[in-house]
C-alpha cells in the first residue's frame, strides 16, 4: 500500500493511493497516518477496505509529511562507504546515531528554507524506515517484523553547524523544514529488498547523488535491531539510513544550497520529492 497525508500543514488528512494511482480519502477509516495505526492491526484494518469505496479527493491538494505523530527522528551518519571515504572519514565500526529534530519534518514537496546565516547548507538523499510494532531488543532476524514500511528522506544539512566550532550533528541537522518526508509511506509487504533500491537526487538539473542501498555498510535489520539496544522504538518512529556520495560538502570544491535553487530526488518505488530553496 502507498499511504500519505494530505492538506494544510497542521490539518493534514490520511489517504491512499489506488491501483489507478488515484488519491482516496481514509478520514473514515483510521485517524492518521502515524501512532496506532502502523501497528499490524492498523495497517490490516486499511488492507480490508476496498480502495473503491472510499471517497476520491478532487483537485491537486498539498502532499504532506507520509507520518504523523513522529516520536522519535534517527538518522545513522557515514553508512555508505564512499560517502565516508568523500567526507575523510573512516569507516565506522557500529553505526553512527543521532537524532534530527521533528519539528524539522515538512511535506515532499514543501520550501526548503536555508537558515538565517548559514553558507553551508547542503543536500541528502535518503532511505527512511517506519517502525510499526513496537522494538526493544529486538533480533537481526526480527527486524523487518517491526518496520511498518519505507519512504523516502531529505536529511537536509549545515554543515558548519554541524561540523565547525562544537561541531554538533543534531545542531546542523535541526532547523525547520531540514527533513521531508514521503510522498508516501509505502508499507513493507510492498518492499520486499530495502537492501536493492536505486536512490537519486538533482540541483537544479543536474544529477548530485546517483547511488543504491546496495552498498549500505548497516541494511535495515541491522540497524533497527541495533538501535533497539539503546532505545525502544515505537510506531511512528523514522529511522533515515544514510546517504550516498555526491553531497555538495564532498565536491570539489564544496558546493551548497543558495535561494533560488530547486532540489529533486528520489527513491526506487517510493515516489519523488521536489523543493525550491528560499531564504529562511
Amino acid at each position: 500500500m502507498k499511504l500519505l497525508r494530505y492538506g494544510k500543514p497542521g490539518e493534514e488528512k490520511p489517504g491512499l493511493l489506488d491501483g489507478s494511482n488515484r488519491l482516496r480519502d481514509l478520514s473514515g477509516v483510521v485517524p492518521d497516518i502515524g501512532g496506532r495505526t502502523l501497528l499490524p492491526e492498523g495497517l490490516e484494518r486499511i488492507r480490508t477496505v476496498d480502495p473503491a469505496t472510499l471517497p476520491l479527493v478532487g483537485g491537486t491538494p498539498r502532499i504532506g509529511p507520509c507520518v504523523g505523530q513522529v516520536g522519535k527522528f534517527i538518522c545513522v551518519g557515514l553508512n555508505y562507504a564512499d560517502h565516508a571515504a568523500e567526507s575523510n572519514m573512516p569507516l565506522p565500526k557500529e553505526p553512527i546515531l543521532f537524532m534530527k529534530a521533528t519539528s524539522s519534518i515538512v511535506g515532499p514537496d514543501d520550501d526548503l528554507e536555508i537558515p538565517k546565516g548559514s553558507e553551508k547548507t547542503d543536500w541528502e538523499v535518503e532511505l527512511g524506515v517506519v517502525i510499526g510494532k513496537p522494538a526493544k531488543y529486538v533480533s537481526e532476524a526480527d527486524a523487518i517484523s517491526h518496520v511498518a514500511g519505507y519512504c523516502v528522506v531529505h536529511d537536509v544539512s549545515e554543515r558548519a553547524y554541524q561540523l565547525e566550532g562544537t561541531g554538533q550533528w543534531v545542531k546542523g541537522k535541526s532547523a525547520d523544514t531540514f527533513g521531508p518526508i514521503g510522498p508516501w509511506l509505502v508499507t513493507a509487504d510492498d518492499v520486499p529488498e530495502p537492501g536493492n533500491l536505486d536512490l537519486w537526487l538533482d540541483v537544479d538539473g543536474k544529477r548530485r547523488q546517483d547511488g543504491s542501498t546496495k552498498t549500505l555498510i548497516f541494511g535495515v535489520s541491522y540497524l533497527v535491531s541495533y538501535i533497539s539496544r539503546f532505545m525502544s522504538l515505537q510506531p511512528g518512529d523514522i529511522i533515515s539510513t544514510g546517504t550516498p556520495p555526491g553531497v555538495g560538502h564532498g565536491q570539489k570544491p564544496p558546493v551548497y544550497l543558495r535561494a533560488g535553487s530547486e532540489v529533486r530526488l528520489g527513491v526506487q518505488g517510493l515516489g519523488e520529492q521536489r523543493q525550491r530553496v528560499v531564504a529562511g
